[in-house]
């Protein structure tokens, strides 16, 4: 099915019955959140970043492991630790010192599936780079930023632009047209939802049983919620979006839908909805509809029908 960027028709609902259903989904996700938001309930890489108790170590481990967090969880927690073994005890001090010919070595074996050794190898170069320049990633984060910006929109493009532009021709050689390690910042200009960025910072950014708060200069109010495949099934049948496409936008709109419910600290939910959604427990187009979702009651999903149009259908 080819998807374009044509938005969802919901019905009209009255503001009454508007109103009961919004108090009913902040119930629902405040439930969800207290239920989830434990350390050491689910496996999740954020896990391997914990281990290390300093800032420093926790925003350099965090991006090699928010970089890394696509595919299946057992993968990503193997490939994560994989690649933080050989920084020892404080990866902020093995990046500071990280020199091509001398530590590379360990990496270049690494692959987690398109991401291969080199692309490591590439990316320990620019977050070098960055402590370099601006003393800490979450400094070079906010030399592209706006605080007064309703989001971080517009710093995550510069900060990939800027990412971007760094030297990694030690790595590819000066001809590569399309370095790998390029992938690990994708510019919301491009469309890309950006899920992993998002999840650097929902890590960096906000402070629970869950999320490490190792950054203090960035309001967890501006963050955008990490867009996978769990999310948006889950953000459809709880009609937190319009959009039927996944990409920037739809991160924004389903972000904008969670600002509803807590201005401050919209992503707080994220943990729960995405492993709620792993756990297969939202039953969006499903026959099982939402016989066992804890949000059950909050949302309408259709159960699986044959399909007899090639359009995309709006989940109600």
């Amino acid at each position: 099915m080819r998807l374009g960027r044509r938005r969802c028709r919901p019905e009209p609902v009255q503001s009454a019955q508007a109103e009961v259903v919004g108090v009913a989904l902040r119930e629902s996700l405040e439930g969800l959140y207290r239920e989830y938001s434990r350390s050491g309930a689910i496996e999740d890489p954020v896990e391997c970043v914990r281990v290390y108790p300093g800032p420093a170590d926790r925003e350099i481990a965090g991006f090699i492991a928010a970089g890394l967090s696509f595919g299946r969880v057992a993968s990503i927690m193997a490939s994560v630790r994989a690649a933080l073994a050989p920084m020892g005890a404080s990866p902020a001090a093995f990046v500071r010192r990280f020199d091509v010919r001398r530590d590379a070595g360990p990496f270049r074996p690494l692959v987690h599936r398109w991401v291969r050794g080199r692309d490591i190898v590439a990316l320990l170069v620019i977050l070098r780079q960055m402590l370099e320049t601006a003393g800490s990633v979450e400094q070079f984060f906010l030399d592209g930023d706006d605080a007064s910006a309703q989001d971080v929109g517009a710093a995550l493009e510069s900060f990939c632009a800027r990412a971007r532009a760094m030297d990694v021709s030690a790595i590819y050689g000066r001809r590569a047209g399309r370095p790998g390690v390029h992938a690990f910042f994708p510019p919301p200009s491009a469309g890309s939802a950006c899920k992993r960025l998002n999840l650097y910072l929902r890590w960096m950014v906000r402070h629970d049983g869950i999320d490490l708060g190792a950054w203090t200069r960035v309001a967890p109010a501006r963050l955008i919620v990490p867009l996978d495949v769990h999310v948006i099934r889950v953000g459809r049948c709880l009609g937190l979006t319009e959009y039927a496409s996944p990409g920037w936008r739809m991160a924004a709109s389903i972000t904008a839908s969670l600002r509803g419910i807590d201005p401050a600290d919209p992503v707080k939910y994220d943990f729960a909805l995405c492993h709620l959604g792993m756990r297969g427990l939202c039953g969006f187009r499903t026959a099982a509809a939402d016989s066992r979702c804890p949000l059950r009651g909050a949302c309408q999903p259709r159960a699986r029908t044959r399909r007899r149009s090639r359009r995309p259908s709006c989940p109600r």
